[in-house]
């Protein structure tokens, strides 16, 4: 049954603009944007079905890219083609932008908690090691972010040299280094261990503070600082 035939009360568009956006599930809220279903189910039916294969997660489905989530249904006959996937992705873009953005960063950052909230939405649903610095002032407020490494899987190369010529230009007097897991796991290696300690190092000969290195992922996040390994 097409969403044209539902009862009045039973369609997203009516249900949203007569209770707004909190009525509505994730499901039916990605069917406002899509649009239409297929010929099997209706949008709301496909939304269920994509979120429920991915663990009712946002953030698992925005580690697919379009030709990734295409795939998954286009010989199953339930007619995701791109622009269903593009506008999809774009939705769970947009929700982590938002996320990002309520990690108020006119507020200093002066807890693990406040720099795992602003680097969570940026790193820890990608699917391969990124590091970034954060750029801070002598208050701890925010200058600037910068990505100084992107690698596999397991692993990324910094170059402390980049990193230390960020915070010059910006005239920071403090950063914050933060890397993703992509396994999930939120056990620092040796190589985490090692880049932490040449940070340090470096950024003291400079007259710039350290103030934590951080890791996330799908699971949460590690603090350096919290665990007295600074």
């Amino acid at each position: 049954m097409a969403i044209t035939d539902w009862s009045m009360e039973d369609r997203p568009r009516e249900r949203f603009m007569a209770n707004g956006p909190a009525a509505l599930s994730k499901a039916e809220l990605l069917a406002i944007l899509v649009g239409s279903g297929s010929r099997k189910m209706s949008a709301v039916e496909m939304m269920r079905l994509i979120l429920s294969e991915h663990g009712d997660s946002i953030h698992r489905i925005e580690r697919l890219t379009v030709e990734q989530l295409c795939a998954e249904y286009r010989d199953r006959g339930i007619g995701l083609g791109p622009a269903k996937a593009v506008t999809i992705l774009a939705a769970c873009a947009i929700a982590r932008r938002y996320a990002q953005e309520e990690a108020d960063n006119s507020s200093p950052m002066d807890s693990s908690e406040r720099i795992a909230a602003y680097f969570s939405p940026i790193l820890a649903n990608l699917p391969h090691e990124e590091c970034h610095v954060m750029l801070l002032s002598n208050t701890l407020h925010l200058l600037s972010s910068q990505r100084i490494a992107m690698g596999g899987l397991t692993a990324t190369t910094v170059d402390v040299r980049i990193l230390c010529k960020q915070a010059l230009l910006h005239n920071a007097t403090a950063i914050a280094l933060c890397h993703n897991h992509p396994s999930g796991s939120l056990t620092p290696s040796r190589q985490d261990d090692s880049l932490t300690r040449q940070v340090r190092e470096a950024a003291q000969t400079l007259g710039i503070r350290l103030i934590d290195h951080i890791i996330v992922s799908t699971r949460g996040y590690y603090s350096y600082n919290d665990q007295g390994k600074l």
